[in-house]
């Protein structure tokens, strides 16, 4: 540890005036930030040149600015950075999705006891509501394909662990889930195997088994390998988001 860079020599090395202002200040999230005409005699930049230095800071999370309230620092969040970067990869190439999902799954796996063990019985009782609901959906009339609840349920299992990188990076997966369109179109035979997985992996964790859920997880996360490889099925086998 003691080779690392000081606080100072990192803030250096952020290219915008604005960010190294908002770190060497030390303001906390939800502090607010002086205006941009302070701002531009303080950093002795122009006005013009602020502005599009915070609107950098916007798209990455890294202030709030609202009408009224001024520019506020935010809670630091992983989300907006990475996401903004995946969606641009993928509006080049939607194939990257598939490279992005392989990190997400061994991130899923590797963090996959820490995230579990620090869930409380309120969290297994989510996760029981998460599964009745999506079967629910899936036994109605009309079907419906219970997204929501998949990606509830996923971030739910980890939404405890104290890593905004690994939290993010989860989000920003589902993100370009509902980019590409795997929310709203899906094999209706598909769906109820990916839930008679959840509802093995949530009665696992709440049985206090995280290695048996940890396995479900494993095969949980090849069905959408699987689902992608699959030759395009009958209309009346598959499920739209329309109809619900």
């Amino acid at each position: 540890m003691g080779n690392l860079l000081s606080a100072s020599a990192l803030t250096d090395r952020l290219d915008s005036e604005l960010v190294r202002y908002i770190v060497a200040s030390g303001r906390q999230p939800g502090e607010r930030l002086p205006s941009l005409e302070k701002l531009s005699v303080e950093l002795k930049i122009s006005i013009g040149k602020l502005r599009e230095q915070l609107e950098v800071a916007r798209v990455l999370g890294l202030v709030d600015v609202r009408p009224h309230t001024g520019i506020r620092v935010a809670e630091y969040n992983f989300l907006p950075a990475i996401r903004f970067s995946l969606l641009y990869a993928l509006a080049k190439d939607p194939g990257q999705f598939d490279a992005f999902g392989e990190l997400r799954n061994h991130v899923e796996a590797a963090f996959w006891h820490e995230a579990v063990a620090r869930l409380t019985p309120q969290d297994h009782i989510h996760l029981k509501e998460l599964v009745a609901l999506a079967w629910a959906k899936l036994n109605g009339q009309p079907i419906q394909i219970p997204h929501a609840e998949h990606r509830s349920l996923h971030l739910a299992i980890f939404k405890r662990l104290e890593n905004p990188f690994v939290k993010g990076l989860l989000e920003a997966y589902w993100e370009a889930y509902e980019a590409i369109g795997l929310n709203v179109y899906s094999d209706y035979q598909y769906l109820r195997e990916v839930w008679t997985y959840h509802e093995g992996i949530v009665g696992a964790i709440a049985g206090g088994d995280a290695a048996e859920g940890h396995r479900l997880l494993l095969q949980h996360t090849s069905l959408l390998r699987y689902r992608e490889q699959q030759p395009a099925l009958a209309p009346t086998k598959r499920i739209s988001a329309d109809i619900t």
